[in-house]
């Protein structure tokens, strides 16, 4: 009975053990600017020009920063100056620090003065300084903030704290719109932009000479001014593709249907993508030709993944709404053309032992394959179909400000059955 009893306690801590180390770690954001200041009516428009200027998304991403808010008096001083939205786009990407500065910290900075980035100089429009903001700890108890651009009367100065979320995001209240020159500079709008060109400056020659030698390219025109985003393939990777028979053994309008394949006709920003995984239709999408792709995250990195390669994003050469153009390791290979890219060669069919007469062909091939594939798994490969993150989602459930808690894992269940059993 002894025996018994210490068989099933170590039974049950080793099954216990190995449950809290299976656990999976999801990937949280830790924070929803919307939702935070959606509790302040005071801030609504700063918040509604956050949401379609998508920066809203960029902040939800970032796990270390701080939004310097305006009430709805300061944005109403720069909305009268007509700009386009990706401008103030720029202006209030000058407004969300990369660094986390709660109230305590304003007013203990060392030697009363320091430089922080915004996340308009992490897009690389800003030039020398001009996307970096000074906070000084000033007399009195205030603390002012301002650009390369302000003068002592145009500084702002910190207000109340708005909410914190220690060393992950802090909402403070600043009394002003912080000036900046560069930020309100007038940005070229999408439809102006050639797009061909500036993938032939960085890095994507290959990729749009061929797109301009396709009807393709009337596609992506087209849907510029409505929403597009445009996956394209670094020289190395596109050049040896178009060496390769994978290639050359399109037809016409296969070709036409691959490059199309690279681009989705709605504007999706990185930190949209990064948020909202899944399965996504592309302008070569119509009808029955789904010509889809998964979305999915890996760490860090953002992949796509089409059920024949997985390529990963490792730039953005534009990111204006509403166009943006990515920078991707490999040429997206869309099932509807490779459907038996890379997979191994089937085994020879066995020889039939029934006689021929017995059964029809179709029905003694179709017995064939039955067998095949009961007997002889397909082996695992990367170019199966991702499976949708969907499955999971589920589980995740988020609060109020947007942090994301587990409901249940169903391998706790198996837990306990193993419990059971061994008791």
């Amino acid at each position: 009975m002894h025996l018994r009893t210490t068989a099933a306690l170590t039974a049950a801590f080793i099954s216990t053990t190995l449950f809290l180390l299976l656990l999976p770690i999801p990937t949280v954001n830790a924070h929803n600017i919307t939702r935070i200041l959606a509790n302040f009516p005071e801030f609504s428009t700063f918040n509604h020009y956050l949401t379609i200027t998508h920066l809203a998304d960029e902040i939800n991403n970032r796990q270390t920063i701080t939004v310097c808010a305006v009430n709805n008096a300061g944005m109403s001083d720069l909305l009268h100056k007509h700009l386009s939205l990706s401008t103030i786009k720029n202006v209030l990407s000058l407004h969300v620090l990369l660094d986390y500065f709660g109230a305590k910290k304003l007013h203990q900075i060392t030697n009363r003065t320091t430089l922080t980035a915004t996340m308009f100089q992490a897009t690389g429009t800003a030039t020398g300084s001009s996307g970096l903001v000074n906070i000084t700890d000033l007399k009195g108890g205030k603390v002012g903030l301002s650009t390369d651009d302000s003068v002592v009367t145009e500084s702002s100065v910190f207000v109340k704290s708005v909410r914190e979320i220690p060393y992950s995001i802090s909402v403070i209240q600043i009394s002003r719109m912080l000036p900046s020159a560069e930020a309100e500079a007038p940005t070229p709008e999408p439809a102006d932009v050639n797009i061909t060109s500036l993938m032939s400056a960085h890095g994507c020659k290959d990729f749009a000479e061929a797109l301009l030698a396709s009807k393709a390219m009337s596609s992506f025109a087209d849907n510029i001014n409505g929403g597009l985003s445009v996956f394209c393939v670094i020289d190395n990777a596109f050049r040896q593709f178009l060496l390769s028979p994978r290639y050359k053994n399109l037809t016409v309008g296969e070709k036409q249907s691959l490059l199309e394949y690279h681009g989705v006709p709605v504007y999706q920003s990185k930190a949209m993508l990064r948020s909202n995984n899944g399965a996504t239709n592309t302008l070569a999408t119509d009808g029955a030709s789904k010509y889809d792709f998964i979305v999915q995250n890996d760490g860090q990195d953002v992949t796509v993944k089409t059920g024949v390669v997985t390529a990963k994003i490792v730039g953005t050469l534009i990111d204006q709404q509403p166009l943006v153009i990515f920078t991707i390791d490999k040429v997206l290979l869309p099932k509807e053309l490779f459907k038996g890219a890379g997979s191994p060669a089937p085994a020879p069919a066995p020889e039939a032992h029934a006689p021929k007469a017995d059964s029809p062909k179709a029905s003694k091939n179709k017995s064939k394959n039955k067998e095949k594939h009961v007997d002889t798994p397909a082996p695992a490969s990367s170019e199966a179909p991702a499976d949708s993150p969907d499955d999971y989602s589920e589980d995740l459930e988020a609060d109020s400000d947007g942090a994301v808690e587990i409901k249940g894992f169903r391998f706790a269940a198996l837990v306990c059955m193993f419990n059971y059993l061994v008791v």
